[in-house]
């Protein structure tokens, strides 16, 4: 009889131990037709989850940089200079823009000099040169014009001059050209080598060597030089 008491307490013993933790974290939630059982996590718990609510998100690791020839020539036939921009190379951009106005200036200044002895040598040899007289800014000073109306050097002097700024405005038109086409290659070039491998390791290696000989020549001996880089 004793035995038996002692395994009836053991069970309810046990059933109070299941029973009671579930209705100390728990509560039972009503609506209108259901009723759901909601767990209420102990403090412990809920400080872990609130220190993991508020650590940072890892941000997404980028891929590397690699720039794209096509694009980088293309923006560089664009605009000048933006093909060295997008490859990240902004220590070109002065030269760059430097050479661009350096080629401006000059186009500039040629016309202008070939511009003012084009209308001087058009003025001297139209029929009425005294009313067309912008060719008298080019005489020397107290000069007399009428003493230079029928002077031939004069006259050559003033087409030359023309015929010389003319040359060299045309002249730095085509070097801007070239410049515009240096910096479109510049940018093609850098790009397709931006993760180009140059190894520091620069050796020079110099070994003997013999070569065979045939029924053209004999056994010859030398030196082979080979640069490792």
């Amino acid at each position: 009889m004793i035995q038996y008491v002692v395994r009836f307490c053991v069970g309810i013993g046990l059933l109070l131990l299941t029973w009671l933790p579930g209705q100390c974290f728990a509560q039972t939630v009503r609506t209108d037709s259901t009723e759901a059982q909601v767990v209420v996590p102990d403090s412990a718990v809920a400080a872990v989850l609130a220190s993991a609510d508020s650590l940072p998100l890892p941000l997404p690791e980028l891929p590397a940089f690699k720039p794209d020839p096509t694009k980088a020539v293309l923006y560089s036939a664009i605009f000048p200079g933006l093909g060295q921009i997008y490859n990240r190379k902004y220590w070109k951009l002065p030269l760059v823009y430097g050479a661009f106005m350096g080629c401006a200036y000059a186009i500039t200044w040629n016309n202008r000099n070939y511009q003012d002895y084009l209308e001087a040598y058009k003025g001297i040899m139209s029929e009425k040169p005294l009313e067309n007289n912008s060719w008298i800014d080019f005489l020397p000073a107290n000069a007399n014009p009428d003493d230079y109306l029928n002077d031939a050097n004069f006259k050559d002097q003033l087409k030359r001059s023309k015929d010389y700024y003319r040359r060299y405005r045309d002249l730095s038109v085509i070097i801007t050209v070239g410049v515009y086409f240096i910096t479109m290659i510049d940018a093609y070039v850098d790009a397709q080598l931006f993760d180009f491998d140059i190894s520091p390791d620069l050796s020079l290696r110099v070994e003997p060597v013999m070569t065979q000989p045939t029924s053209y020549s004999s056994r010859t001996y030398g030196l082979n030089c080979s640069i490792k880089f």
